[in-house]
This record gives C-alpha cells, sequence and structure tokens, in this order.
C-alpha cells in the first residue's frame, strides 16, 4: 500500500457502513448540529495557539467537499486532465475572518445538498472512473468517500479536543 493509498485509507475506514451515501448525509446532519448549537463567539473557539478556529475548520470542510466533488465530476465526465493538489492551510490562511457562522452553516448545508445529489445521481461505470489528481490516481467511488470519511474524521477531532 502507497502513502497516499494509507492516508485515504484512515479516512474511509472511518465510515461506518456500506452505504456511504447515506452516511454522507448522516454526517452533514450532524456537522449542521453541532455548528448550529455554537454561539457566534463559541465559533472563534481553538483548542490551541496556531490551531484552527471552528468557523475555520467549518470552511475547511467547505473547501475540501467542494475540492473533492470538483474532481469526482471531473472523473466522472471522463476528464483525463490531471488536477493539481491544493494547500489546505494556505486556504485557511486566506479564509475570511469577516465571514459569520450562519452564513457558513448554509454554506456547508448548500455544498453538502449537492453532493448528495451528485453521487446519488451518478451509475456504476462512472463511480468506477478514475483520474489524476495532486500525482495520485484516484477513483469517483473513493473521492464520495472521502467526503465523508474526511467530515466524520474532524466530527471526531471536534469531539476529542474541542469539547
Amino acid at each position: 500500500m502507497t502513502d497516499f493509498q494509507k492516508y485515504i485509507q484512515r479516512y474511509l475506514d472511518l465510515i461506518p457502513s456500506e452505504k456511504w451515501i447515506d452516511e454522507m448525509k448522516i454526517s452533514g446532519v450532524k456537522t449542521l448540529e453541532f455548528f448550529n448549537s455554537l454561539t457566534p463567539e463559541h465559533s472563534e473557539y481553538a483548542y490551541a495557539k496556531g490551531k484552527w478556529t471552528l468557523k475555520e475548520l467549518l470552511q475547511h470542510l467547505i473547501d475540501a467537499e467542494r475540492i473533492f466533488a470538483y474532481r469526482a465530476l471531473r472523473f466522472a465526465r471522463k476528464d483525463k486532465t490531471e488536477l493539481p493538489g491544493w494547500d489546505e492551510e494556505l486556504y485557511a490562511k486566506h479564509y475570511s475572518k469577516e465571514r459569520n457562522l450562519k452564513g457558513l452553516i448554509d454554506e456547508f448545508d448548500a455544498v453538502r445538498r449537492s453532493s448528495v445529489l451528485f453521487f446519488g445521481n451518478l451509475n456504476a461505470e462512472q463511480f468506477a472512473e478514475t483520474g489524476v489528481a495532486n500525482g495520485n490516481e484516484i477513483s469517483v467511488e473513493t473521492l464520495g468517500k472521502l467526503i465523508v470519511g474526511h467530515n466524520i474524521h474532524h466530527l471526531n477531532i471536534i469531539n476529542e479536543r474541542y469539547l
């Protein structure tokens, strides 16, 4: 197993069932419930200096999901153009601190609903399509599962370090 496969597998192992599109819905609901329970002041909390605030973490979830879904769209449509990687720290650094919590929650909800619709309407052939992103081959299905596992990973971090 390559380092990339090990990296991906740690997220995939977090998905509690084979029905990963259902798990996408469930993890989305859990994420929305948590962030809707926060006050704007609590959303500015980071568990340690130099770590993301809860608002920044939510923005990261939005950014990651958009990127993974975009890759999946390209590959599902048989676009074999190699796609670049992305620097999550760079994205976080250029996150707008003026964003309000409600706006981020609404955006996450819209992105997640879009992902559920997109992946829920793909067929087996489209799920099996692969492409190269950040120098690594990955399938459309794995990208969808990565959205779920990545979300669950961050929900676990919230529970372990922020609460």
